[in-house]
């Protein structure tokens, strides 16, 4: 079976039709996982990007633009809130000593 979704040769050894099933589902479920996370690194990256060149308003911009992407993630799974929630706290800190 040529997954398109990897760009990978999939082989499985499944005795059922769920169980063909399920190896579907969850190959499609892993590529949706990983263009969420991909989407989430990149907006942070921004955000990082934003800082390192010391202009606050454009941080706080792009933190603006990185919360709901973050906390989306959160809800689908993709990140766990205590993760998301300091991540979200150290990079307002960082923002915030900007205008100092």
């Amino acid at each position: 079976m040529k997954n398109e979704n990897l760009g990978k040769r999939v082989i499985h050894m499944a005795n059922h039709k769920s169980s063909e099933k399920r190896i579907r589902q969850t190959v499609t479920r892993t590529a949706v996982n990983r263009k969420r996370t991909s989407l989430i690194k990149a907006t942070l990256k921004k955000v990082e990007a934003a800082i390192a060149s010391g202009n606050k308003n454009a941080a706080q911009a792009a933190l603006k633009e990185a919360q709901p992407e973050l906390m989306s993630g959160v809800s689908k799974g993709v990140v766990k809130l205590g993760t998301a929630s300091r991540k979200m706290s150290r990079l307002s800190a960082r923002i915030k000593k900007l205008a100092a």
